[in-house]
Protein backbone atom coordinates (compact mmCIF):
# COMPACT_ATOMS: atom_id res chain seq x y z
CA UNK A 1 0.00 0.00 0.00
CA UNK A 2 1.71 3.62 -1.07
CA UNK A 3 1.63 6.16 1.36
CA UNK A 4 -0.69 8.21 -0.45
CA UNK A 5 -3.16 4.99 0.02
CA UNK A 6 -2.09 4.85 3.42
CA UNK A 7 -3.08 9.14 4.03
CA UNK A 8 -6.24 8.54 2.21
CA UNK A 9 -7.69 5.83 4.82
CA UNK A 10 -6.29 7.34 8.04
CA UNK A 11 -8.11 10.75 7.60
CA UNK A 12 -11.32 9.13 7.76
CA UNK A 13 -10.68 7.11 10.53
CA UNK A 14 -9.42 10.36 12.33
CA UNK A 15 -12.77 12.34 11.61
CA UNK A 16 -14.51 9.66 12.37
CA UNK A 17 -12.99 9.43 15.81
CA UNK A 18 -13.16 12.89 16.04
CA UNK A 19 -16.69 12.80 15.74
CA UNK A 20 -17.13 10.49 18.06
CA UNK A 21 -15.18 11.78 20.91
CA UNK A 22 -17.42 14.88 20.19
CA UNK A 23 -20.53 12.80 20.35
CA UNK A 24 -19.76 11.38 23.71
CA UNK A 25 -18.23 14.80 25.52
CA UNK A 26 -21.12 16.33 24.57
CA UNK A 27 -23.09 14.42 26.79
CA UNK A 28 -24.91 16.72 29.27
CA UNK A 29 -24.61 14.14 32.83
CA UNK A 30 -25.22 17.37 34.82
CA UNK A 31 -28.12 18.43 33.18
CA UNK A 32 -29.44 14.65 32.55
CA UNK A 33 -28.89 13.76 36.11
CA UNK A 34 -30.37 16.87 37.92
CA UNK A 35 -33.35 16.99 35.57
CA UNK A 36 -34.35 12.57 36.67
CA UNK A 37 -33.73 13.93 39.63
CA UNK A 38 -36.51 16.48 39.70
CA UNK A 39 -34.10 19.57 40.02
CA UNK A 40 -35.06 20.89 36.83
CA UNK A 41 -32.41 23.10 34.79
CA UNK A 42 -29.10 22.86 37.04
CA UNK A 43 -27.97 25.93 34.78
CA UNK A 44 -30.78 27.74 35.98
CA UNK A 45 -28.57 27.68 39.54
CA UNK A 46 -24.84 28.74 40.84
CA UNK A 47 -22.71 29.94 38.16
CA UNK A 48 -24.67 28.06 35.38
CA UNK A 49 -22.48 25.64 34.69
CA UNK A 50 -23.28 21.93 33.75
CA UNK A 51 -20.73 20.22 35.70
CA UNK A 52 -20.24 18.37 39.13
CA UNK A 53 -19.25 21.48 41.04
CA UNK A 54 -22.23 23.42 39.95
CA UNK A 55 -24.44 19.88 40.77
CA UNK A 56 -23.49 20.14 44.35
CA UNK A 57 -24.82 23.28 44.64
CA UNK A 58 -28.33 21.65 44.58
CA UNK A 59 -27.21 20.05 47.90
CA UNK A 60 -26.98 16.37 46.43
CA UNK A 61 -23.96 15.03 46.45
CA UNK A 62 -24.25 12.08 45.07
CA UNK A 63 -25.66 13.61 41.80
CA UNK A 64 -22.40 15.44 41.59
CA UNK A 65 -20.55 12.53 42.28
CA UNK A 66 -22.08 10.82 39.56
CA UNK A 67 -21.64 14.19 37.44
CA UNK A 68 -17.86 13.81 37.97
CA UNK A 69 -17.79 10.48 37.20
CA UNK A 70 -20.20 10.35 33.85
CA UNK A 71 -18.46 13.51 32.57
CA UNK A 72 -14.62 11.63 33.65
CA UNK A 73 -15.42 8.40 32.08
CA UNK A 74 -16.94 9.39 28.80
CA UNK A 75 -13.72 10.85 28.25
CA UNK A 76 -12.01 7.84 29.25
CA UNK A 77 -14.40 5.95 26.92
CA UNK A 78 -13.85 7.99 23.98
CA UNK A 79 -10.14 7.24 23.87
CA UNK A 80 -9.86 3.35 24.67
CA UNK A 81 -12.76 2.90 21.55
CA UNK A 82 -10.68 5.09 19.31
CA UNK A 83 -7.47 3.77 20.91
CA UNK A 84 -8.12 -0.13 19.35
CA UNK A 85 -7.15 1.67 15.96
CA UNK A 86 -3.82 3.20 16.75
CA UNK A 87 -2.68 6.35 19.28
CA UNK A 88 -3.53 9.01 17.08
CA UNK A 89 -6.95 7.86 16.57
CA UNK A 90 -7.13 7.94 20.85
CA UNK A 91 -6.07 11.45 21.10
CA UNK A 92 -8.05 13.07 19.16
CA UNK A 93 -11.10 10.84 20.34
CA UNK A 94 -9.69 12.87 23.58
CA UNK A 95 -9.58 15.95 21.70
CA UNK A 96 -13.17 15.60 20.60
CA UNK A 97 -14.20 14.31 24.05
CA UNK A 98 -13.12 17.52 25.60
CA UNK A 99 -13.98 20.03 23.38
CA UNK A 100 -18.14 18.52 23.09
CA UNK A 101 -18.26 18.31 26.85
CA UNK A 102 -16.99 22.06 26.78
CA UNK A 103 -18.91 23.30 23.55
CA UNK A 104 -21.65 20.83 23.52
CA UNK A 105 -24.19 21.63 20.51
CA UNK A 106 -26.99 20.49 22.06
CA UNK A 107 -26.70 23.03 24.88
CA UNK A 108 -25.80 25.75 22.40
CA UNK A 109 -22.02 25.32 22.77
CA UNK A 110 -22.44 26.18 26.43
CA UNK A 111 -20.84 23.86 28.56
CA UNK A 112 -19.04 22.54 31.37
CA UNK A 113 -15.42 23.97 32.62
CA UNK A 114 -13.37 20.54 31.53
CA UNK A 115 -11.57 19.36 34.53
CA UNK A 116 -13.04 15.89 35.06
CA UNK A 117 -13.10 14.97 31.38
CA UNK A 118 -9.65 16.50 31.61
CA UNK A 119 -8.77 13.79 33.82
CA UNK A 120 -10.52 11.14 31.99
CA UNK A 121 -8.89 11.02 28.64
CA UNK A 122 -5.59 11.25 31.49
CA UNK A 123 -6.89 8.30 32.65
CA UNK A 124 -6.79 6.30 29.54
CA UNK A 125 -4.03 7.44 28.06
CA UNK A 126 -1.44 8.06 31.10
CA UNK A 127 -2.29 6.43 34.45
CA UNK A 128 0.60 7.75 35.82
CA UNK A 129 -0.19 11.18 34.91
CA UNK A 130 -3.06 11.55 36.27
CA UNK A 131 -1.53 9.97 39.83
CA UNK A 132 0.99 13.31 39.55
CA UNK A 133 -1.88 15.43 38.52
CA UNK A 134 -3.57 14.30 41.56
CA UNK A 135 -0.77 14.56 43.47
CA UNK A 136 -0.41 18.01 42.97
CA UNK A 137 -4.00 18.65 43.40
CA UNK A 138 -4.10 17.66 46.63
CA UNK A 139 -0.99 18.74 47.85
CA UNK A 140 -2.27 22.45 46.70
CA UNK A 141 -5.86 22.03 47.89
CA UNK A 142 -4.87 20.63 51.18
CA UNK A 143 -1.89 23.64 51.70
CA UNK A 144 -3.66 26.74 49.83
CA UNK A 145 -7.62 25.70 50.00
CA UNK A 146 -8.62 26.59 46.63
CA UNK A 147 -10.00 24.17 44.50
CA UNK A 148 -9.87 26.07 40.88
CA UNK A 149 -6.25 27.20 41.79
CA UNK A 150 -5.04 23.42 42.69
CA UNK A 151 -6.74 22.44 39.09
CA UNK A 152 -5.12 25.29 37.23
CA UNK A 153 -1.96 24.23 38.55
CA UNK A 154 -2.16 20.66 38.16
CA UNK A 155 -3.30 20.73 34.23
CA UNK A 156 -0.65 23.21 33.93
CA UNK A 157 2.09 20.51 35.20
CA UNK A 158 0.13 17.81 33.61
CA UNK A 159 2.19 18.26 30.07
CA UNK A 160 5.77 18.61 31.92
CA UNK A 161 4.95 15.44 33.77
CA UNK A 162 3.59 13.49 30.67
CA UNK A 163 7.00 14.69 28.75
CA UNK A 164 9.22 13.40 31.72
CA UNK A 165 7.30 10.28 31.44
CA UNK A 166 8.44 9.34 27.66
CA UNK A 167 5.19 10.54 26.11
CA UNK A 168 5.44 13.62 24.22
CA UNK A 169 2.40 13.07 21.69
CA UNK A 170 -0.04 13.19 25.56
CA UNK A 171 1.86 15.84 25.76
CA UNK A 172 1.47 18.05 23.46
CA UNK A 173 -2.50 16.92 23.77
CA UNK A 174 -2.62 18.09 27.40
CA UNK A 175 -0.80 20.80 26.45
CA UNK A 176 -3.67 22.21 24.57
CA UNK A 177 -6.33 20.88 26.51
CA UNK A 178 -4.57 22.62 29.47
CA UNK A 179 -4.62 25.95 27.36
CA UNK A 180 -8.47 25.28 26.70
CA UNK A 181 -9.23 24.77 30.77
CA UNK A 182 -7.12 27.80 31.88
CA UNK A 183 -9.84 29.56 29.26
CA UNK A 184 -12.90 28.38 30.46
CA UNK A 185 -11.42 28.94 33.73
CA UNK A 186 -11.26 32.68 33.59
CA UNK A 187 -13.98 34.03 35.38
CA UNK A 188 -11.98 32.06 38.54
CA UNK A 189 -8.91 33.22 37.69
CA UNK A 190 -10.14 36.84 37.62
CA UNK A 191 -11.27 36.04 40.95
CA UNK A 192 -8.44 34.66 42.54
CA UNK A 193 -6.33 37.83 41.30
CA UNK A 194 -9.12 40.06 43.57
CA UNK A 195 -8.66 37.78 46.76
CA UNK A 196 -12.71 36.94 46.07
CA UNK A 197 -12.56 33.22 44.89
CA UNK A 198 -14.01 30.48 47.49
CA UNK A 199 -12.19 28.57 49.37
CA UNK A 200 -12.55 24.76 50.49
CA UNK A 201 -14.65 24.40 52.93
CA UNK A 202 -16.09 28.04 53.04
CA UNK A 203 -19.61 28.49 53.81
CA UNK A 204 -21.47 31.62 51.56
Amino acid sequence: MSAFDTASLAWPLLLAALAGGYLLGSIPFGLILTRYAGLGDVRAIGSGNIGATNVLRTGRKGLAAATLLGDALKGTAAVLLAGRFGLEPALVAGLGAFLGHLFPVWLGFRGGKGVATFLGVLLALSPLGLLAFAAIWLGLAFTLKYSSLAALAASALTPLVLWVLGQPSVAFLFLLLAALLWWKHAPNIRRLIDGTEGRIGQKG
